[in-house]
C-alpha cells in the first residue's frame, strides 16, 4: 500500500516527466531536425497518463499531466508571440494551448480502459482531435504547434500527401503511442500486447513508404514558368518594422530593380511572376500614388505582375491585409484579401473587455477585417494560390487555393514582427509548415518574407532555394505547375473528422466499459457479502 509521502514523490516525479515529454516535442521542430524526438515526447507523456500499465490512472490526473505536457511543449515554442509586447501574451497563449493537451490527457485516460489494440489507436485519435479542437476555438482556433509541423526532414512526411496534416499527426501519435503501450506490456509480461504495440510503432513508416511510392509515380507537370521571390529587408525590427514611411517599399522595389538589369544583362532568367512579401508596401498603394507609379516601375522594370502584399485601407476605419496583382500595364489586377486574420494581432476580439484588462496591448492590435476570398489569384495566365503567413497553419487556406485550380502555391509574410537576430524559430516554424503543404497538396511553394527566411519548396516538401536571415536576396526558380490532386486535396477536412469522430467514440466506450466494471464489482461484493460463513467442525 502506497503511503502518503510515497505517493506524493510519484506524483511529483510524474510531473517533471509530463513536462520533460512536452520539452521533447518542442525539440523535434523546426529549426532542429530532430524530428524523432516527436513520437518519443508522446510516448513518455501517455506513458505518464496512463502509469505505465499500473495503477488505473484518474480523470483529473490525465488532464493535469497533459496539460504540464503542454507547458513543457508551448511555452517553449511560442516565445516569439510576446517579442515585442511582453511575456503576458506569450504565457497566456502557451497556457491556452496546454489545456488542450489536458483533454488529450484526459482523454487518455478513458480510451486506455479499452482493450489495447483499440486503446493505442484510440490515444493517437485523441491527440489528432485535440488538436482539431485547438485549431477551431476559440476565435477561429491557433492550429501551430501540430504535431504534423515539426516532420518536414522526418520519414512520415508522405502521410501529408494522403491525409493531409491531420493525418501526419496521427501517424507520429501512433507510432509514440505504440512505443508507450510496449513499455507498458513489457511491464506486465503481456506478449499479444507487446506485439499489437510492435504493429503501431511499424504501420506509420511502412504507410509512409507506400505513399511516397504512390507520390512518386505520379505525372508530369502540366508545364513550367519562372516564379522570383524577392526578399528585400526591413529597416528596423519588431512593431514598428515600417516606422521609417516608405523604406519597406523602397527595399522590394530597389531588390526588383537589381534583378531587372541582371535579366538586362544576361545574368538571370526573366520572370514570369515575382512574388513580393506580406507588406512589401508599407504604405497603401491603392491611396498613395507615388507608391502607385513606384511599383508600377518596377513591374515594367521587370516585365511582369508582381504580387505586392499591401495594407489597403476600406475608407471605413478598417484595413484589409491584401495581396495584390500588379500589373506592368494597368496597375492591380486581381487580389486575395487575408481571410483568416489573427486574433490580438491584426484585430482584438471582444476590444471592450480586454480593454479592461489590458488596455496598453489592447491599443497596439491593429482594426483588420477578413476577407471573402478563395485563397487564388490570377497572374500571367496562371493560377497562384496565396496563403498570407498566419492562413498558412490551417488546413482549409491551401486545401480550398487547389480545390478551386491553384497550380502553385505562395507564402507572403512578414515574419520581421517576430524575429530577431537571435532568436528566428517562428520564420523556421513558418517554413516547415509550408513543406508539410507542398507535399499535401502536391504543389511547389514560394515563400517570400522581408526579413527571412524566404524559400522555394519543391512538391515533394525539398527546400531547392533559402535566403539568409535579414539579407536582401531574390530567388529565382523554374516552378512546375500541376493540375491534378493529391488524395489528401480531394478528402480535405473528412480525415480530421473521421478522426475526431472516432476518438469521440472510443472515449465513450471507456466510460460505458469502467462503468460495467464498477457495477460489476459492486455486485462481487454485494454477493459475498450475502455469502453465509460456516465453521469447520474440526475446529471447534
Amino acid at each position: 500500500m502506497n503511503t502518503p509521502v510515497s505517493e506524493t514523490l510519484r506524483t511529483a516525479v510524474s510531473s517533471v516527466l509530463a513536462l520533460l515529454a512536452g520539452v521533447l516535442v518542442f525539440f523535434s521542430f523546426p529549426p532542429r531536425t530532430t524530428w524523432f524526438l516527436a513520437p518519443l515526447g508522446v510516448a513518455l507523456l501517455v506513458a505518464v497518463i496512463t502509469r505505465l500499465g499500473g495503477a488505473q490512472p484518474r480523470l483529473w490526473g490525465g488532464f493535469g499531466y497533459g496539460f504540464l505536457g503542454g507547458v513543457g511543449f508551448f511555452a517553449p515554442l511560442l516565445p516569439w508571440v510576446g517579442m515585442y509586447v511582453g511575456p503576458v501574451p506569450w504565457l497566456a497563449l502557451a497556457l491556452a494551448c496546454a489545456v488542450y493537451m489536458g483533454i488529450f490527457g484526459a482523454g487518455t485516460v478513458l480510451v486506455w480502459r479499452l482493450p489495447l489494440v483499440i486503446a493505442i489507436p484510440a490515444v493517437a485519435a485523441w491527440w489528432t482531435a485535440a488538436e482539431w479542437f485547438r485549431s477551431m476555438f476559440p476565435f477561429g482556433g491557433f492550429p501551430w504547434g501540430r504535431l504534423a509541423f515539426g516532420q518536414p526532414e522526418g520519414p512520415l512526411l508522405p502521410w501529408a500527401a494522403g491525409f493531409g496534416a491531420p493525418g501526419l499527426t496521427f501517424a507520429v501519435a501512433l507510432a509514440g503511442v505504440g512505443l508507450a503501450g510496449m513499455a507498458a506490456c513489457l511491464r506486465t509480461r503481456a506478449i499479444g500486447g507487446v506485439a499489437v504495440s510492435v504493429l503501431a510503432v511499424v504501420v506509420p513508416f511502412v504507410g509512409a513508404a507506400v505513399l511516397g511510392a504512390t507520390a512518386a509515380q505520379e505525372g508530369e507537370p502540366d508545364r513550367t514558368i519562372t516564379v522570383a521571390a524577392v526578399q528585400g529587408n526591413v529597416p528596423r525590427l519588431g512593431l514598428d518594422f515600417n516606422a521609417q514611411r516608405r523604406a519597406v517599399l523602397d527595399n522590394h522595389v530597389q531588390r526588383t530593380l537589381e534583378y531587372a538589369r541582371a535579366v538586362e544583362r544576361g545574368e538571370a532568367p526573366p520572370p514570369d511572376i515575382v512574388v513580393w512579401p506580406e507588406n512589401s508596401s508599407d504604405i497603401d498603394p491603392f491611396r498613395d500614388p507615388y507608391a502607385t507609379q513606384l511599383i508600377t516601375n518596377a513591374a515594367r522594370a521587370v516585365g511582369a505582375p508582381i504580387l505586392v502584399g499591401a495594407v489597403r485601407n476600406n475608407g471605413d476605419g478598417t484595413f484589409s491585409n491584401t495581396v495584390v496583382v500588379w500589373e506592368p500595364e494597368g496597375g492591380p489586377a486581381d487580389k486575395h484579401d487575408k481571410a483568416i486574420i489573427q486574433p490580438f494581432g491584426e484585430y482584438m476580439p471582444m476590444r471592450g473587455v480586454f480593454r479592461l484588462l489590458f488596455p496598453d496591448l489592447v491599443d497596439m492590435a491593429g482594426n483588420f477585417v477578413p476577407g471573402d476570398s478563395d485563397f487564388v489569384v490570377n497572374a500571367a495566365g496562371v493560377r497562384v494560390g496565396v496563403a498570407t503567413c498566419y492562413e498558412v497553419a490551417f488546413d482549409r487556406a491551401f486545401t480550398t487555393s487547389v480545390r478551386s485550380g491553384a497550380e502553385f502555391l505562395t507564402v507572403p509574410t512578414n515574419n520581421a514582427t517576430f524575429t530577431t537576430v537571435d532568436d528566428t524559430d517562428m520564420t523556421f516554424q513558418q517554413l516547415a509548415m509550408s513543406r508539410v503543404r507542398a507535399v499535401e497538396h502536391g504543389r511547389a511553394v514560394v515563400v517570400a518574407a522581408t526579413s527571412g527566411v524566404s524559400a522555394i519548396v519543391t512538391a515533394d516538401g525539398q527546400i531547392e532555394q533559402q535566403s539568409g536571415i535579414f539579407t536582401p536576396d531574390v530567388l529565382v526558380s523554374e516552378l512546375p505547375l500541376y493540375t491534378d490532386t493529391t488524395l489528401a486535396t480531394s478528402l480535405g477536412p473528412w480525415p480530421e473528422r473521421v478522426i475526431g469522430t472516432l476518438a469521440i467514440a472510443a472515449c465513450a466506450a471507456g466510460i460505458v466499459m469502467h462503468r460495467r466494471r464498477e457495477a460489476g464489482s459492486e455486485t462481487g461484493v454485494q454477493a459475498a457479502r450475502r455469502t453465509p460463513v460456516t465453521l469447520d467442525s474440526s475446529s471447534s
